[in-house]
């Protein structure tokens, strides 16, 4: 660490403090040469990976857009914005504890339809469905029973799968009875 000062670069910390709301540490230090002090800020600095995505290109990791993605599958369901924080914190952890520089899109997709498998199965099936970026109806509707057998739905449950097109787009609606 260089002196703002002079320059020189054998200094001394005279004390220590973590701070309070953020992960990093406050040093004061002095100058071994010109006894001039001043405060550094220390942080961890955590490498994020990089997301190869379908078609081949690479972008960092974004915690955001991880976020919107399963919020829209969450739309107009129990789920409090602290889960969706939670599955995300955990998929990065997964990232960091694996040491990965790079991960396809698709295994970070997996993990959140395991994840949201075992919290809510509509939010499930609305991600898997769009997550699997159908072509057709007929494949749609083929993959969405495949994932209601997947999410083990019960007659209990109840659920009307329609599925409608509108504009060459493919919508499926899911409703409880």
């Amino acid at each position: 660490m260089k002196c703002p000062n002079c320059g020189y670069e054998e200094n001394r910390v005279i004390d220590s403090r973590p701070l309070s709301k953020e992960n990093g540490i406050r040093r004061r230090r002095e100058c071994e040469k010109c006894k001039y002090r001043f405060t550094t800020y220390e942080y961890v600095s955590l490498t994020t990976a990089l997301v190869i995505k379908s078609n081949g290109t690479r972008e960092e990791f974004n915690q955001e857009k991880l976020i919107r993605s399963i919020k829209l599958a969450c739309v107009k369901r129990p789920i409090s914005a602290d889960t969706i924080q939670l599955i995300v914190k955990e998929i990065e952890n997964k990232i960091l504890a694996e040491g990965l520089t790079e991960i396809p899109s698709k295994a970070i997709g997996e993990v959140v339809i395991d994840m949201l498998k075992d919290i809510d199965k509509v939010a499930y099936i609305r991600f898997a469905s769009v997550y699997d970026d159908f072509e057709n109806v007929d494949t749609r509707s083929t993959a969405v029973s495949g994932i209601l057998k997947k999410a083990i739905i019960s007659p209990e449950d109840d659920f009307l799968i329609d599925i409608i097109v509108f504009n060459d787009n493919i919508y499926s609606v899911i409703k409880k009875r």
